[in-house]
């Protein structure tokens, strides 16, 4: 058990400018895109986060010479992935729904595990999709095995993905060095974050790789080859949320250096959010600035493109002086952890009128008070983590139970938040 975080409350308004990590969505492709071009690759801005360790650890099992000096991750040409090796998932879905498709390319087993709650994550629709395609796979969710032949038919599959769009992203990354390419047809629910599947096609478009998404719920990647590309990645939005939030509950004004003028992560998303809870957003020449109002009102946003804001939001809207709903956010029960109940029965325990609904969650306002008998837990999940942090600005006596999680995402998070107070 970790020691617990007292979070710093702060002694009036919040005001700063950050630097935050580069995005891990970003990142985390770029390396498994350079990984399979087979060349002299690059990617700039990686955070030195735990999952961008993690995606290194899973190139380096499968046989890719990589090196990294700080923020910069360097590849080697190779010519092709080997088996024979063991990939720690951790926490990251990024890693146990990006990697087993290239796997499937790799000559010999490949042997996959994670944190105990990675377990409990769903695997299935991407296990079975890669079976369909012809990939021969021990095991339904982690641990499992991916006996890789040095190839993969590829072809049509049909999948549901409204459990994650991670299931989409992960089969298209591989996509175009299957021997017939890929066809990916959605049948179910909404997809959820289907920003993050653009941002996938985006990269590999940036790659030389032909993409279709002329007919909706479905992407097909044409076979060919993925181009060596120097990646640069952008500041992470939705870590960003963490700093605005701070200005957003205490009526400050921070400012996030490098915000990207043409923004495409879903994290963007939070701008429209605080807006509507009653700040002021400005762009300038040093980025994007959010300014907090004297009080928050309440908000109703649907966050199903967006729902790694949901515990950013939750914690902003416990401390709004109206009642809030967050919808469009169900499949979130399958994060790092069950992040509905978790946020319901953390915020409950601080005093909080909230309860959980069939897609999301709904907050009243009534003052809140922290707990000396009882942490804020963190559920090893880093955005847990971060909204107690949010919360403690306004609340005293705040304890989180495991704030080092948040290396996850954000390196050093209470270092940085103590400088931004």
């Amino acid at each position: 058990m970790s020691t617990p975080w007292p979070a710093p409350v702060a002694s009036g308004p919040v005001r700063g400018r950050v630097a935050v990590p580069g995005s891990k969505s970003v990142t985390n492709r770029a390396l498994l895109l350079a990984a399979l071009s087979g060349g002299a690759a690059s990617v700039s801005g990686a955070p030195a986060t735990r999952d961008t360790a993690l995606m290194v650890g899973a190139m380096r099992a499968l046989g890719v010479p990589v090196e990294v000096e700080g923020e910069h991750v360097a590849f080697a040409a190779h010519t092709g992935f080997r088996g024979g090796g063991a990939v720690d998932c951790g926490l990251a879905g990024t890693v146990m729904r990006f990697v087993p498709p290239a796997a499937a390319l790799a000559q010999g087993p490949v042997a996959f595990d994670g944190d105990p709650r990675a377990r409990e994550r769903p695997m299935g629709t991407v296990l079975d999709a890669l079976r369909a395609l012809g990939a021969h796979i021990d095991g339904d969710a982690l641990p499992f095995t991916v006996h890789g032949t040095g190839g993969l038919p590829g072809g049509d599959v049909v999948i549901d993905a409204s459990a994650s769009s991670q299931f989409v992203s992960g089969l298209l990354l591989s996509g175009a060095l299957f021997e017939k390419g890929l066809t990916v047809h959605h049948d179910g629910k909404p997809v959820p974050s289907l920003p993050h599947i653009e941002m996938t096609v985006e990269m590999l478009r940036t790659a030389g790789v032909d993409v279709d998404t002329s007919e909706p719920n479905t992407w097909r990647v044409e076979p060919g080859p993925i181009a060596a590309h120097h990646w640069a990645v952008e500041p992470d939005l939705s870590n960003a949320s963490v700093f605005f939030a701070a200005a957003a509950v205490t009526g400050g004004s921070v400012t996030v250096a490098g915000w990207p003028a043409d923004a495409t992560q879903p994290g963007a998303e939070i701008l429209s959010v605080l807006a509507q809870a009653g700040c002021t957003v400005e762009p300038g020449p040093d980025g994007m600035t959010v300014r907090g109002p004297q009080s928050l009102t309440g908000v109703d946003v649907d966050l199903h493109d967006a729902s790694e804001l949901t515990p950013t939001v939750a914690a902003v809207a416990a401390l709004a002086t109206g009642p809030s709903r967050i919808r469009g956010v169900a499949h979130i029960r399958g994060h790092e952890t069950d992040r509905l109940a978790a946020l319901v029965t953390e915020i409950a325990a601080l005093g909080g009128d909230v309860n959980e609904t069939p897609d999301g969650m709904e907050i009243r306002p009534v003052p809140l008070t922290g707990r000396s008998d009882r942490c804020w837990g963190a559920y090893a999940d880093h955005r847990l983590a971060t909204a107690g942090a949010i919360i403690g600005l306004v609340v005293p006596g705040v304890l989180i139970d495991d704030i080092g999680c948040t290396d996850k995402t954000i390196p050093d998070f209470p270092a940085r938040w103590a400088a931004l107070l």
